[in-house]
């Protein structure tokens, strides 16, 4: 089972970072909060065919949790806006990373606080090192981006 979660949180990885690239250059003909909007329709219809056929849950069961558990649903419709605002400016791979610096610090709070009735797992060195070369690699990335896109002028992929 753990390689077939490694393999599938891989793909979850490849899938986002091609949904960002087209979502950022739909963006710039439809619209920003247009195309989020096609991303939410599109996949609560998808997730509709599947609750339908396969879900084993309790959808009414939404209606009984604190009230906080549903900014989940918010917070992803923020996060979707904020990247496909952010791939047309700085690209896939710097909004990439940055995204998921963001999850690391605030990851590291949270699991360091136990917050949201989370694991408790306090900051230590290696963590802090984690994070540190994290932003190394955004550093070398946005630097490279840089470099790049002065050296070339932007293609359109029409």
């Amino acid at each position: 089972m753990g390689i077939f979660m490694i393999l599938f949180t891989l793909l979850g990885g490849i899938t986002l970072s091609a949904q960002s690239s087209i979502n950022g250059t739909l963006s710039r003909k439809a619209g920003t909060l247009e195309t989020t909007l096609l991303t939410f329709l599109t996949g609560t219809l998808f997730l509709a065919i599947f609750i339908v056929f396969f879900s084993e849950g309790n959808l009414l069961a939404i209606l009984e949790v604190p009230k906080w558990q549903l900014s989940a649903a918010f917070l992803g419709t923020l996060y979707l806006i904020l990247t496909v605002i952010a791939v047309p400016k700085i690209g896939v791979i710097a909004t990439s990373i940055l995204g998921i610096i963001g999850q690391l610090v605030i990851g590291l709070f949270i699991d360091h606080f136990g917050w949201f009735n989370s694991l408790v797992i306090p900051l230590d060195l290696k963590r802090s090192f984690a994070l540190l070369f994290m932003m190394i690699a955004l550093y070398f990335v946005y630097k490279g981006n840089k470099r790049s896109s002065e050296g070339s002028p932007a293609k359109s992929h029409n």
